[in-house]
């Protein structure tokens, strides 16, 4: 059986957090409630001083002149666009203010919770909730908030007016309405519509993960002949979104039908209340004023009901980014740490599971001096690479230490750590921009003549040299326009120009043919005097260069002994 997709937080919760992220700007939510509100009453004015000069001219004693009649059912519809225009502009400043302020809140909360974060979640879902998720919450924020305030001012200014003016009957034949169509038909239609829009929110993620996925490996896709049976699952996958954005609308119609039914119920019934009211003594006028005021009141209790189809998605995307903000990350920064210079590296007893169950390293023991290649061997999956990771305290270890200088990992400051400890993954990521560009990630005050030693070293430069524009050619969306080969060098070329002490190196001669390996090799034996390097490899000709070497199998490292 399928897992229903379900809220993490009661939507009132979610509507409680989303409000108190207003801050300092809920004076200007204030002011567009006051703006809505007046804006409303003003435009049940014009049809309300129609009204009132029916009923005098039916005999009703009204101070007012027909000239003044006229001239205030104008300036309400004078008034009312202006304050309409106001309550708007004022609804999306906060709404767009907000969304740069949510904006900044997630990309802190991903730089805290990164890099273990991305090595557990497709990008897609995380690109959903940055783009798709961050979009949907204007709806609460310009047309959420403001609207049931205003509903609420409206119907109780309504309900008192037509009581003291006209009749108590016809003001609770009003209130009666008021309660039903905002209060009770929303609940209702909210409960039914809950489910698919979290489901809706849910498949539209997965989708935009999938589809993200199948774009970026598309060359991938089209080498192994595996188009059709991609293009199959895209197509199922669409076939999932729309079935469930087939239920959400059809529920939203269901609910929009029943209200519009019940408004015209309660009209009908107010107009039959004021002809009785006629009958056992009530003036015409007072009849036609109150009716009048009845009928012209259901727009923000209208507004209301229909929020339940936009508030499903809403709940849903504002649960998904509540939970990334309160989300804690794999390891807490160490900030005022203590800082150091490398020397030296010592693991002593390290274990580590990502599940707390199965164990992916068990009691570890290696060092490394400063001067030294260190050689990490092992078979695939066996930890090697999350090993590396620890050394930069991507996740909490379970057990044991890790120490620079003698000082535990978890003692030392996150900004010493990066400086003196840089990483080259298997799989370089390179930005849309210039190579120059790509290099100046690692040092941004980088000289050219810094930029094209370390390119040497990489064993790039020349081939750098020979592009049209060279470290100004545009590397593509995604690095596309290199092979995975040049990306590599790249990446290795930015830890040279980056300068740590201690460089670790995740196959970094695995998309390079043996000509450009050599090259590599001799350039790293070359910095080790100057270094440490700690190199994973499944190549034996790699392996040559190492001062040690340790073997991983089962979980366990062993130190290798030199024939």
């Amino acid at each position: 059986m399928k897992k229903q997709a379900k809220l993490r937080r009661s939507g009132a919760k979610i509507m409680a957090s989303l409000i108190l992220l207003l801050g300092s700007l809920s004076y200007i939510m204030i002011l567009a409630v006051i703006n809505g509100s007046i804006g409303f009453v003003c435009a049940m004015g014009v049809t309300l001083f129609g009204a009132v000069g029916v009923a005098k001219a039916l005999g009703e004693a009204i101070a007012l002149s027909y000239g003044w009649i006229i001239a205030l059912a104008i300036g309400c519809g004078v008034l009312r666009g202006l304050l309409r225009y106001l309550e708007q502009y004022s609804n999306h400043y906060i709404a767009f203010r907000l969304l740069a302020t949510l904006r900044d809140k997630i990309f802190g909360a991903l730089r805290t919770l990164c890099p273990a974060k991305l090595e557990s979640k497709q990008k897609g879902s995380i690109i959903a909730m940055i783009t798709s998720d961050i979009e949907t919450l204007e709806v609460f924020y310009a047309h959420t908030i403001s609207p049931i305030c205003i509903a609420v001012v409206v119907s109780l200014s309504v309900f008192l007016f037509v009581g003291f003016v006209s009749s108590w009957y016809l003001a609770l034949i009003a209130l009666i309405g008021f309660l039903t169509i905002g209060i009770i038909v929303p609940l209702i239609s909210s409960s039914a519509l809950k489910e698919s829009g979290v489901r809706y929110r849910k498949e539209f993620s997965s989708f935009n993960g999938y589809f993200l996925d199948s774009i970026k490996g598309i060359k991938d896709i089209v080498l192994n002949n595996t188009g059709s049976k991609r293009k199959d699952e895209v197509n199922a996958r669409s076939v999932v979104l729309l079935k469930e954005t087939k239920k959400m609308k059809r529920n939203t119609t269901k609910a929009s039908a029943i209200t519009e039914l019940l408004v015209s119920l309660f009209i009908v019934a107010t107009l039959a209340v004021g002809i009785a009211l006629v009958i056992n003594g009530l003036s015409v006028g007072k009849m036609i004023i109150g009716v009048v005021g009845v009928f012209g009141s259901f727009g923000p209790v209208i507004a209301i009901s229909a929020l339940p189809g936009n508030l499903t998605q809403t709940f849903a995307s504002g649960d998904r980014v509540l939970n990334l903000l309160s989300e804690k990350p794999a390891v807490s920064p160490v900030v005022n740490g203590a800082g150091f210079e490398y020397q030296d590296l010592k693991v002593e007893n390290l274990s580590f599971s990502y599940d707390k169950e199965r164990e992916i390293l068990t009691d570890i023991k290696m060092h490394a001096q400063k001067g030294e290649i260190i050689g990490i061997v092992g078979e695939s999956g066996c930890g090697k690479s999350t090993f590396l990771k620890l050394l930069l305290r991507f996740w909490q270890k379970d057990k044991g230490a890790i120490k620079y200088n003698n000082i535990d990992i978890d003692n030392v400051d996150e900004n010493s750590l990066l400086d003196n400890v840089t990483m080259v993954s298997q799989v370089t990521y390179l930005f849309d921009d210039t190579i120059e560009e790509n290099l100046r990630v690692a040092k941004r005050d980088a000289t050219n003549e810094e930029m094209e030693n370390a390119c040497k070293m990489a064993s790039i430069h020349d081939f750098i040299m020979t592009l049209p524009q060279g470290y100004q050619t545009k590397v593509g969306a995604l690095g596309d326009n290199l092979s995975a080969g040049e990306k590599q060098r790249i990446g290795l070329a930015r830890a040279f120009l980056r300068g740590s002490e201690l460089i670790l190196l995740d196959e970094p001669t695995s998309n390079v043919d043996s000509i450009n390996e050599g090259i590599i090799l001799k350039a790293l034996k070359e910095q080790k005097n100057k270094k440490s390097i700690i190199l994973v490899s499944h190549r034996e000709s790699t392996m040559a260069i190492a001062d040690r070497i340790y073997n991983v199998k089962d979980g366990k490292m062993y130190e290798q002994k030199r024939a």
